[in-house]
């Protein structure tokens, strides 16, 4: 598929493009914020599709309580030829949270809710590891990933989708994930607690979290399009499937069926929307005039808060001269040339998003992308916002994309931990592998077989269908191949005997593998013998 639209042009003209969208921007950054040209918007939007090749792109920025810009391309699945419109829908991920923490202010301007409330209050079985956590947790510890628990625990009973588990198996599982860090001393990025605060916002609420989205997000705002828990596919239509890259080509992945069911993550990351409604999103937020707004001034603050602080990298030093840095309600807070900055990212297999707001300068924009686009969204992203904070510097997708790339080489070339190499594997016999195949359980993410399948054996998650895939040998370390090439962070597995008790653990290949395999929080025991053939 054409992954953008594209001319054909001489050698000197392509050569001298890049130096064409540098002179364009030069000569436009100096302009104030509201007289942009849209072809520096275009720009940066060519120049993203160009470059990273995506399926599909969507970009909407609004300045002054207007849409300065709303362009979309691609397609909504490679080679389908159905176009990727403004109504479009894609999987905002992450983007998710900041709807949940919205629901949750607007129950505590009508008095149903306190942000200090313990979470017991609402939800009388949930626990965590620590009894004393368990009694002392508030609804504002759950946005704000100060748990004590590790980053990403218990994502593997969220991800890959679609999976068994319910939203009352993860608040369950809560309770055998062990902290790696005191109640409220350090920051790591947490998805369950805010399937937590789903829950809890549905008990204050009276109504089910997908219910209370529609009729306090969606309907109030006019974002009509967005979608959240089960629809029909086909009727919705419209909607833009993930993809990944292989082989050089942009592959569909994860594909929806015609019955979308319910997604126990969807407090989490499990929203979706289009570009038009994201536009209205962020209008809501950059509007502070309204004498009748969406949520009141006093928890727009409390949302706006740094609640808790986060590392600030070299990166966003380097870029941004950030000097302050934190996570509010479900926005990261920081300063970006001397302005402040409410943003987050939202992040799936084959899915990225970026909402940025400005609000000083009264300018946001939301970047949603259907393919791997971690760089696509960073660079374009950073370049939309160099244009308000940093005008006059000519700093456009392929500068950032090229700064991207020299330090991931670098950081590459000096890594202490290279990927092992594991080319050489081989599947293991149920005959050599006899010892050790069974039927394991985890206190949190449930059964495992590891049983014959044929000549081989095949690891299977009973919650988990597509952790499913053929045990390898490689030297004298075990390895799981997963089926699903999405499922893109396979394990090694290490088992152990004493007595009686045998034992099995995973540890991640890639050291650099996502965090939300959180394969590490996982402490399988056997527990039954394979059944018969």
């Amino acid at each position: 598929m054409p992954a953008s639209h594209r001319r054909r042009w001489s050698a000197s003209a392509a050569r001298a493009w890049p130096l064409l969208c540098l002179t364009l921007l030069a000569a436009t950054a100096a302009a104030t914020p509201e007289s942009q040209p849209q072809q520096v918007f275009d720009t940066l939007f060519d120049q993203t599709m160009a470059r990273y090749q995506l399926p599909g792109l969507a970009v909407g920025v609004v300045h002054d309580g207007k849409v300065v810009y709303l362009r979309t391309a691609g397609e909504l699945e490679a080679g389908s030829g159905k176009p990727v419109t403004p109504d479009s829908l894609f999987k905002i991920a992450s983007n998710s949270k900041a709807m949940t923490t919205g629901v949750l202010a607007r129950l505590v301007d009508q008095g149903k809710l306190r942000w200090d409330d313990p979470v017991t209050r609402y939800l009388p079985d949930f626990r965590m590891y620590d009894p004393w956590v368990t009694q002392h947790i508030q609804v504002r510890d759950l946005l704000i990933h100060n748990s004590g628990l590790g980053l990403g625990a218990g994502d593997l009973m969220l991800w890959p989708e679609p999976n068994d588990f319910t939203r009352a198996d993860i608040i369950a599982g809560l309770a055998h994930l062990k902290p790696t860090h005191s109640f409220r001393s350090h920051y790591a990025y947490d998805n369950l607690m805010y399937v937590v605060a789903g829950e809890v916002a549905a008990r204050a609420g009276g109504k089910p979290y997908d219910q209370l989205v529609r009729e306090q997000v969606f309907g109030p705002l006019g974002m009509d399009r967005c979608q959240v828990g089960a629809f029909d596919r086909d009727a919705v239509g419209n909607v833009a499937q993930p993809h990944m890259r292989q082989d050089g080509r942009n592959v569909v992945v994860r594909q929806d069926p015609a019955q979308v069911p319910d997604n126990p993550s969807m407090s989490a990351g499990g929203i979706r929307c289009s570009v038009r409604d994201m536009t209205r999103w962020i209008s809501m937020w950059l509007d502070t005039d309204n004498p009748h707004p969406w949520v009141s001034a006093q928890q727009r603050a409390a949302l706006w808060t740094l609640h808790t602080p986060m590392p600030i990298s070299s990166q966003m030093r380097a870029w941004d001269g950030t000097h302050l840095y934190g996570y509010g309600y479900a926005w990261r807070l920081s300063d970006v040339d001397g302005q402040w900055r409410v943003a987050h990212t939202g992040t799936l297999m084959g899915m990225y998003s970026s909402v940025t707001l400005l609000p000083d300068l009264n300018t946001g924009f939301v970047v949603l992308i259907n393919g791997e686009g971690e760089a696509a969204r960073t660079t374009l992203t950073e370049a939309l916002t160099k244009l308000y904070t940093a005008p006059g510097k000519s700093l456009d997708v392929d500068h950032y994309a090229t700064l991207l790339e020299d330090a991931r080489a670098h950081s590459k070339a000096s890594a202490p931990d290279p990927v092992p190499d594991t080319s050489a594997r081989k599947a293991v016999t149920a005959a050599a592998f006899k010892r050790w195949q069974g039927i394991y359980t985890d206190a949190w993410f449930g059964q495992v077989s590891l049983c014959p399948a044929g000549p081989g054996v095949v690891f299977r998650a009973a919650k988990s269908p597509r952790m499913h895939g053929v045990v390898m040998q490689v030297g004298q370390h075990l390895l799981v191949d997963w089926d699903d090439a999405s499922v893109d962070a396979e394990p090694w597995l290490t088992f152990a005997s004493k007595g009686d008790d045998v034992s099995l653990t995973l540890a991640a290949i890639d050291p650099d593998a996502d965090f939300s395999y959180d394969y590490r929080d996982l402490q399988f025991h056997r527990t039954a013998a394979c059944p018969a053939p």
